[in-house]
């Protein structure tokens, strides 16, 4: 029987590994061709082995499933322009990206170098608007030649972002920024066929393997079934569906994932208010104003997106 992506050609970046690697059997386990974008470096980005990638697009083959191999790195404008053009080369089309690729360089703020900001920012926010800035070029220009897309662009949030975490001010930063594209290119290119969408994954990857909220759940053994609640493969149905054409209605949303748990994060929204019958405040005025406004709202979240006790 066809899957539920039988055909549809998909992008994703940061394949060769982790999440992204069970991103790409998946879908191909659905029917799609894939393109396998891997620079194969380090968890701090540094290095580069096209051979993760290619392993990924072997066991696709093996499946009998189509896929390519592309190790081009997502920062780099030109070459965010050849992980897209590697799809159409290869398959015709794109119908499906995922911004996957990601790095970590975690360091508690005070001691954290401008080096070490500036290139996680990098891999996971301007290669999440580098490869979808290509994508969506593509999209528009079918658009405008009177073609009509049923596209995704499917973005890599993450806990870290939408609800904080300590050490993570460059990798956190990086993820909200990425909830909020993704909001504001929901709406952009609703118009010419494309959703957007994002996900808040929890996952056992080597990315994470080292923080210490994960030393724990790491020591749990998978049930007879063989399911494992810190499996990389748990996330990727949700992601599959969102590349489908059954998630045509879905857009503009950031969903969280840890398991077999699904949940969709809700936005920031205006809580409690004050206001004045006339003029503006004074700052001597707001002591007695601005705690009960704070006690009166719904506190942050843990990482897991719980109130924090």
């Amino acid at each position: 029987m066809p899957g539920i992506c039988d055909g549809r050609i998909v992008v994703i970046t940061g394949a060769g590994r982790g999440i992204g690697r069970e991103h790409a059997l998946a879908f191909a386990r659905e029917g799609a061709k894939i393109v396998v974008n891997d620079r194969g470096g380090a968890v701090d980005g540094g290095g580069s082995d096209v051979s993760p990638a290619q392993q990924v697009v072997e066991e696709i083959q093996a499946m009998g499933g189509e896929a390519v191999a592309n190790a081009d790195d997502v920062t780099d404008f030109a070459g965010a322009g050849r992980i897209i053009q590697a799809a159409i080369d290869a398959f015709g089309g794109l119908d499906v990206v995922v911004n996957n690729a990601g790095i970590l360089r975690d360091r508690m703020f005070v001691n954290m170098t401008p080096e070490e900001f500036d290139s996680v920012i990098a891999v996971h926010l301007r290669g999440t608007f580098a490869v979808s800035r290509h994508a969506a070029d593509y999209w528009r220009a079918r658009s405008k030649a009177g073609e009509s897309n049923d596209a995704r662009i499917i973005n890599t949030s993450s806990p870290s972002g939408i609800f904080g975490n300590i050490g993570q001010a460059n990798y956190g930063s990086a993820k909200a920024a990425i909830a909020a594209m993704t909001v504001i290119l929901a709406d952009e290119l609703a118009r010419i066929g494309v959703t957007v969408n994002a996900i808040a994954p929890v996952a056992l990857t080597r990315m994470t393997e080292g923080l210490p909220m994960f030393a724990e759940l790491a020591k749990l053994e998978p049930d007879a079934s063989g399911y494992h609640p810190l499996d990389p493969a748990n996330i990727s149905p949700l992601v599959v569906w969102l590349g489908s054409a059954e998630s045509a209605g879905v857009t503009g949303r950031v969903f969280t994932i840890t398991g077999n748990e699904i949940g969709v994060a809700e936005p920031w929204v205006k809580g409690p208010t004050a206001a004045k019958e006339s003029g503006g405040w004074a700052p001597a005025e707001l002591g007695a104003v601005i705690p009960e406004l704070v006690g009166d709202a719904r506190g942050s979240s843990d990482m897991f997106g719980n109130p924090r006790t």
